[in-house]
C-alpha cells in the first residue's frame, strides 16, 4: 500500500478542536495497516513534515489525506498531480472535488450529501472512533447534569441551566477537560446542543463525538440531532431530544430521567465505533483506494461531472422533451 500523509494546518492548541483530534485519532488507527505521517501546512513544527518541504519530491507512493474543511478546495488544487483524498467529517462547505479525488466520511449524513454531490467519485464511510476509555465505570454519580459551554445554544445557557440548577446539582464546563470519559462516569444526565452553532457557522455536525463518548461512559443524553448525531442518536430510545417545545418540559423529562434512569445500552451499540472495526473497514477501504490511484495512472476520467452547467443542460432537455410531447400531441 501506498503511505499516507495525513495533511493538517499544525497540531498545537491553536488548532485544538474536535476535528483535530479525530483525525489523530484516525491517523494512529491508519499506522496499523500502512506507514503514515503527519504533515502540516499552515506552521512548521518539530520533527513534522511541512507540505511546501515535500512537494517538489516523488510522491508517486503517497496518497494525502485532506480533512480541515476551511481548506480541502485550496489544498485539492496544489494537490491536483497527486494521490489525495478527503477524509470529510462536516458538510456544505460550498465546494466539490473531483473525481478523481475519493471520499472518506465519518458518518451516514455526511455520505448521503457528497453521493450527492460527488456521485462519480469513490465514497465510502469510516466513522469516528470511540475510544477504549470511554466506558462504564460503574462509579458513584455526584454530578446531575452536565454542560459543555463550547457550541451549546442560547436557550441552552441562558434558559435550561438557569431552571436546572434551581433543582439539582449542575457541572457546567467551560474550558478544555483533561479527562472528559472521567467527568462523564460521575455525571448522570449529559445535555449538548449544536443545532444553532452549526446553523451560524453554515456546515453541518459532522459526527458528534461527545453524545456518544457519554453515551458510552453511561450517561443519559439529551441532545440535538442535527447532522451527523442522526446516524446514531434514537430520541426515545437510547437518547432524548433536547429543546422540545419549552423550558418546563425538558426540565421535566430531565428530573424524570434522574429519578428514573433509563437501562445502559450494550456494548454492541458501540461495536462499530470501536478501534478494531474502523481498523477492519478502513483495511478495505485503503485497499480499494490504491487500486483505484493505479488504475488512475494509466486512465484518464470518462463519466461526465455533474457539474452545475451539466444539470442546465439537463433541465433545458427535460423541458424541451416536455413541450415537444405536449405540443406534438395536440
Amino acid at each position: 500500500m501506498r503511505s499516507l500523509y495525513f495533511l493538517l494546518p499544525g497540531t498545537g492548541k491553536r488548532f485544538a478542536c474536535g476535528g483535530l483530534f479525530a483525525e489523530l485519532k484516525a491517523f494512529n488507527l491508519a499506522k496499523q495497516i500502512c506507514p503514515a505521517q503527519i504533515v502540516t501546512y499552515r506552521q512548521r513544527e518539530p520533527d513534522t513534515l511541512f507540505l511546501d518541504d515535500i512537494l517538489q519530491q516523488d510522491l508517486s507512493d503517497v496518497i494525502f489525506v485532506m480533512s480541515w474543511g476551511f481548506d480541502v478546495a485550496k489544498l485539492a488544487k496544489r494537490l491536483k498531480n497527486h494521490n489525495a483524498i478527503y477524509h470529510a467529517h462536516s458538510a456544505g462547505y460550498g465546494f466539490t472535488v473531483p473525481s478523481s479525488v475519493p471520499i472518506v466520511t465519518v458518518s451516514r449524513n455526511t455520505l448521503g450529501y457528497w453521493g450527492q454531490l460527488a456521485s462519480n467519485s469513490l465514497i465510502y464511510y469510516l466513522p469516528n472512533q470511540i475510544s477504549d476509555e470511554f466506558s462504564n465505570q460503574q462509579i458513584n454519580r455526584d454530578i446531575d447534569v452536565l454542560i459543555h459551554t463550547r457550541k451549546s445554544s442560547e436557550y441552552l445557557l441562558n434558559q435550561l441551566i438557569p431552571a436546572l440548577q434551581r433543582v439539582c446539582k449542575v457541572e457546567v464546563i467551560h474550558t478544555h477537560v483533561e479527562s472528559l470519559s472521567a467527568v462523564f462516569n460521575r455525571s448522570k444526565v449529559y445535555l449538548y446542543d449544536s443545532a444553532e452553532y452549526w446553523a451560524q457557522q453554515g456546515v453541518s455536525e459532522g459526527f458528534g463525538l461527545q453524545p456518544m463518548e457519554a453515551i458510552a461512559c453511561g450517561c443519559q443524553v439529551f441532545s440535538s440531532v442535527n447532522g451527523g448525531l442522526s446516524d446514531y442518536l434514537d430520541p426515545g430510545f437510547n437518547c432524548y431530544k433536547i429543546a422540545a417545545y419549552s423550558t418546563e418540559f425538558d426540565v421535566q423529562r430531565i428530573l424524570k430521567a434522574l429519578n428514573q434512569p433509563a437501562p445502559v445500552l450494550p456494548e454492541s451499540f458501540l461495536a462499530e465505533y470501536r478501534g478494531e472495526n474502523i481498523v477492519d473497514r478502513l483495511e478495505v477501504i485503503l485497499r480499494e483506494i490504491n487500486e483505484f490511484f493505479d488504475h488512475k495512472q494509466t486512465h484518464p476520467a470518462t463519466i461526465e461531472e455533474l457539474t452545475r452547467s451539466r444539470l442546465f443542460k439537463l433541465n433545458a432537455k427535460q423541458i424541451i422533451a416536455k413541450l415537444r410531447k405536449k405540443f406534438g400531441a395536440s
